[in-house]
């Protein structure tokens, strides 16, 4: 996940883009980017555009990481502990 990580930042900042992702410019992004993903589903009898699915779900993943290092979050950790919150919250049936 480390290199995956360092490679997103390293791809944003080799463009210059870093002054823009703000936690509101990412998290404002995430929204927009997962807007894309559900227009996919959005008339389901002709069903999902599998291709686009895939790349805006990898955008939601991009500007996500991208949002968990800048604020100093890994990204394993924090899914980690929300899964175990999870779990108390929805226990096995």
């Amino acid at each position: 996940m480390k290199k995956l990580i360092d490679e997103i930042i390293k791809f944003r900042d080799e463009r210059g883009w870093r002054h823009h992702d703000t936690p509101q410019a990412l998290a404002k992004s995430i929204i927009i980017e997962a807007a894309e993903l559900l227009e996919n589903y959005q008339w389901e009898d002709e069903g999902p555009n599998i291709e686009n699915v895939k790349e805006e779900l990898a955008d939601v993943l991009i500007y996500s990481i991208a949002m968990a290092s800048d604020l100093g979050f890994d990204p394993e950790e924090i899914i980690r502990e929300k899964l175990i919150k999870n779990a108390v919250k929805y226990p096995k049936q």
